[in-house]
């Protein structure tokens, strides 16, 4: 008899993933994948949309093929601060624009004149002035640059949205791709921000449905249930959320390292929105103290330069262990901290590999200073009453000098790696646990591994 599974796709900024779980949240199937990128009309690098729309697909049916397995459910976890825009016949007519594409000067000032002044909007949307990083002045800067295309659009969705939308043919929008910086949303209101109105933006949004809400769909002739598709760090919270009731702060690791505090109740202040602190929705819809540094992204275009200059492998790193002598002189050296620095591209990036006898300590080096930032970010978060613990999930739950200097970082907490790497997996189909799996859920389903400090 098949093994009842849920499918889900992790779709990140640099590897596009795939799962099949078993009911116990086992892992019985992974695939990563590492699409090439395009342009877009102005020569600026994004994801292939057709690309990652073909492999979607080509992922499922192969799944779906399989006779040991039967696929019960689907649900997707994706990066946010990006848009798909489609038109009446469901044709995406945009490339998959990247959020860091510089947004334009004039229509900056252009929406802060007439939506602002900045400071206000910030703290109504819980989100730092951004750019494109704000998704929803993507719609607006396609209104005002690009007419001929915006009035193209019948519907637009975020892409967790769109992946869930490849597969159940039904286009809706979900609490936690609303919530994560976009602009869109007042915070205080609980419903889109007014300037979303006033620009007929909101006539693309298809209705916000509830995460845990499933639809019933035919995919290559066999019923499954599909999901709506949640933003990855709201999802990476899930199982945490699931499985302690003592207040905790999650550091969620991958191209960005966002530090989350779902207890951490206090209102955004502009000093945390200058230093890129923000709120997240949980799927449930309450708020989530956050702060984020674009530490993986750094780590890998670092880490080759390094690898280059010593003309060693790329993933050297792998095998570097954590080396006290090593940290204590890197720490001797280091600069005295400015605490009121803000979180941003780590001290590594205004040094040179020439600088280092060896790789080692260059890399011991790099880890150091992507923690200091890390620490400062996190430090945002904390509260009055700072969580005893900090859980680390995604790639740097992998890298021992990144915890033992996270330890040394914060000695006042309890620093742990959690062994649910694939958290945001994991979460996306806890979301909807209750539509497709009869047995309870596991109690162990995080485990944790204690990291002290070594000096």
């Amino acid at each position: 008899m098949p093994q009842p599974v849920i499918a889900i796709f992790d779709i990140g900024k640099t590897n596009k993933k795939f799962f099949l779980l078993s009911q116990q949240y086992e892992i019985i199937t992974e695939h990563s994948e590492q699409l090439d990128e395009t342009t877009d009309e102005d020569g600026f690098a994004c994801d292939d949309l057709a690309a990652l729309t073909a492999w979607v697909h080509t992922v499922l049916q192969k799944a779906m093929q399989r006779d040991d397995l039967q696929i019960e459910a689907v649900n997707v976890s994706a990066y946010g601060a990006s848009f798909v825009h489609l038109d009446k016949t469901g044709k995406p007519v945009t490339p998959l624009y990247n959020y860091l594409k510089p947004f334009p000067e004039n229509l900056h000032q252009q929406f802060y004149m007439q939506y602002g002044p900045e400071e206000e909007w910030s703290l109504v949307t819980a989100s730092p002035i951004l750019g494109n990083l704000n998704s929803g002045l993507q719609l607006y800067w396609l209104k005002y640059e690009q007419p001929q295309i915006f009035r193209k659009i019948a519907v637009s969705l975020h892409l967790p949205q769109y992946i869930s939308y490849l597969i159940s043919g039904k286009t809706v929008s979900e609490v936690t791709s609303i919530g994560c910086h976009t602009g869109l949303w007042d915070f205080e209101k609980k419903q889109y921000h007014e300037w979303v109105q006033k620009e007929n933006i909101h006539s693309f949004f298809p209705p916000i449905t509830d995460p845990a809400v499933i639809t019933e769909v035919k995919f290559e002739g066999k019923a499954i249930k599909a999901g709506t598709g949640m933003h990855d760090s709201s999802a990476a919270l899930v199982p945490y959320l699931a499985s302690f009731s003592e207040p905790f702060i999650l550091v969620s690791t991958g191209t960005w390292c966002i530090s989350l505090n779902p207890f951490n109740q206090e209102i955004l202040t502009q000093d945390e929105l200058k230093k890129d602190c923000l709120c997240y929705l949980t799927y449930r819809g309450r708020p989530v103290k956050a702060s984020r540094i674009f530490a993986g992204y750094e780590h890998e275009a670092e880490t080759k330069k390094i690898a280059a200059h010593f003309g060693v492998q790329d993933d050297f790193y792998k095998m570097v262990k954590f080396d006290p002598r090593i940290y204590q002189q890197t720490a001797n050296k280091a600069e005295e901290r400015n605490k009121n620095r803000a979180p941003g591209v780590s001290k590594f990036s205004e040094r040179l590999p020439g600088d280092f006898s060896s790789f080692v300590d260059a890399y011991h080096q790099l880890v150091y200073d992507i923690v200091e930032e890390q620490r400062s970010s996190t430090a945002l978060i904390l509260s009055h009453q700072p969580p005893r613990r900090i859980f680390v999930d995604g790639g740097f739950a992998k890298n021992e000098l990144y915890m033992y200097m996270l330890a040394h970082a914060f000695p006042q907490q309890e620093v742990y790696a959690a062994s649910v790497s694939q958290a945001t997996a994991i979460g996306a189909a806890l979301a909807i646990h209750a539509a497709w799996n009869p047995q309870p859920v596991r109690g162990d389903i995080v485990q944790l591994k204690y990291y002290k400090a070594l000096l």
